[in-house]
């Protein structure tokens, strides 16, 4: 099916699905929720075959839909209720949300569950009609999200499947939407901001980063270095909000260094079918050239490869070992540009100070944590930091409950929260003269 017709479709369906009581599709939402837990491991293996992700760690991400479900379907009814903000007997002023229309839901590969309910659920709790461009690395995963929410009730023109590669996305920012919902890099976000940029519609972009975490002088280091390899190495490193750098302090430096190399050298790498496997292959092959070309950069500069460093030529698929670099500095590729793979750089810095300059210095702004044991030192630094989310003593980690969004080249607008379903309506406002 082209762009073109189902946008018709989507669009001739969109009022009728508005104008059904909200009741009925939270009812819809819940049975999807029911689906996807009835057929967790059936959808896990599909999505192992799709991407290479550990099975276990793939059956983590389908036991995350479960969670926001339950956010939406309790905070849509909440958020989206009309507000009287005055009222003095005579005049009555009001505040009501309606739907946007069509929304156009261009997704991403390395988590297309959470990435992809994180959208599609609060647009079809809201009333609007989607179009939904699965990457063309999981298709299957897909088709599966596509199936059980038409099982669900959802209507088939309300929610359309529009498989295919960047072509297939492309054409369908060309449609009149009301609105395009895209995950992915910074490159194509730009693209589709300016294909949009003169069409005044609602535009949200969540991009990558450039994480970083400061490791402070007072923290607990065996628990810290086991808690920020797994937010580095968790899926392989392919998470916008992977730990990409760390910073520790220089009276811990060494000691932290050792512990977290001791971790990163215990990870499984192997078959990602196999319940012990922690890091399977790479989900682009062509991302090896990329992490050849940060570690070559950060030798060349005076880093150190602790670990790892090469590909893992032994066996089929895109495999590259779990590489950690020490001494690294913000000169570096490795510190600059996104990784999204198993390739973690730490610095050494010599204050609280110049740990948040480093940090800020970066053209992202999605994430970024801080371990300490003092938490007011903590809220002190993450204060200063130029990011869309913050963490104390934990990392890599994403809540229905709270708005996810970033700043600069990270994106522009927010998924989850109430931020989150807010972007999928357009407010009225009312004015009631008794």
């Amino acid at each position: 099916m082209s762009a073109a017709g189902a946008f018709a479709r989507a669009a001739a369906a969109a009022p009728g699905w508005a104008a059904r009581p909200l009741e009925e599709r939270v009812a819809i939402i819940r049975r999807f929720g029911d689906l996807v837990e009835r057929d967790r491991d059936r959808l896990a293996a599909i999505l192992t075959d799709d991407m290479g992700k550990p099975i276990t760690q793939s059956r983590n991400e389908l036991a995350g839909v479960g969670p926001r479900v339950d956010y939406f379907v309790d905070a849509v009814p909440r958020v989206l209720r009309p507000t009287t903000v005055h009222d003095d007997g005579e005049l009555v002023e009001q505040v009501g949300y309606e739907p946007l229309g069509v929304v156009a839901n261009i997704s991403a590969w390395n988590y297309p569950w959470f990435v992809g309910t994180n959208v599609q659920l609060p647009a079809l709790l809201t009333g609007n009609a989607v179009l939904y461009k699965p990457s063309e690395l999981v298709p299957r995963t897909g088709e599966a999200i596509t199936e059980l929410l038409h099982a669900a009730g959802v209507p088939e023109d309300v929610f359309v499947l529009v498989p295919g590669g960047p072509g297939a996305g492309a054409a369908l920012v060309e449609q009149p939407v009301d609105g395009v919902f895209f995950t992915g890099s910074y490159a194509t976000g730009r693209r589709i901001a300016e294909a949009v940029a003169g069409r005044m519609i609602r535009l949200q972009l969540e991009l990558g980063g450039k994480d970083p975490i400061y490791v402070t002088d007072d923290v607990d280091l065996e628990p810290a270095a086991a808690s920020l390899a797994d937010g580095a190495f968790y899926n392989n490193g392919q998470s916008c909000c992977s730990v990409e750098r760390i910073y520790v302090h220089e009276a811990v430096y060494e000691a932290f260094v050792e512990a977290f190399v001791a971790v990163v050298e215990g990870f499984v790498v192997g078959d990602p079918h196999d319940e012990r496997t922690y890091l399977g292959p790479l989900a682009r092959p062509e991302q090896l050239e990329v992490l050849e070309a940060q570690v070559a950069d950060a030798v060349a500069k005076g880093a150190v490869v602790r670990t790892g460093g090469h590909r893992l030529a032994d066996r089929p698929g895109a495999w590259f070992a779990p590489t950690v670099i020490t001494g690294a500095t913000n000169e570096m590729l490795v510190m600059r540009e996104e990784s999204f793979g198993p390739v973690i750089g730490i610095g050494v810095v010599a204050s609280d100070d110049e740990a948040v300059a480093l940090m800020n210095d970066t053209d992202y702004g999605l994430t970024a944590g801080v371990y300490t044991r003092d938490e007011q030192r903590a809220r002190r630094l993450l204060a200063r930091l130029d990011v869309g989310s913050a963490y104390w003593n934990c990392c890599d980690r994403v809540s229905p409950r709270l708005p996810w969004s970033g700043r600069h080249h990270s994106g522009i607008g927010a998924t989850l929260g109430a931020a989150g379903i807010l972007a999928c309506v357009q407010p009225k406002a009312w004015h009631l003269r008794r």
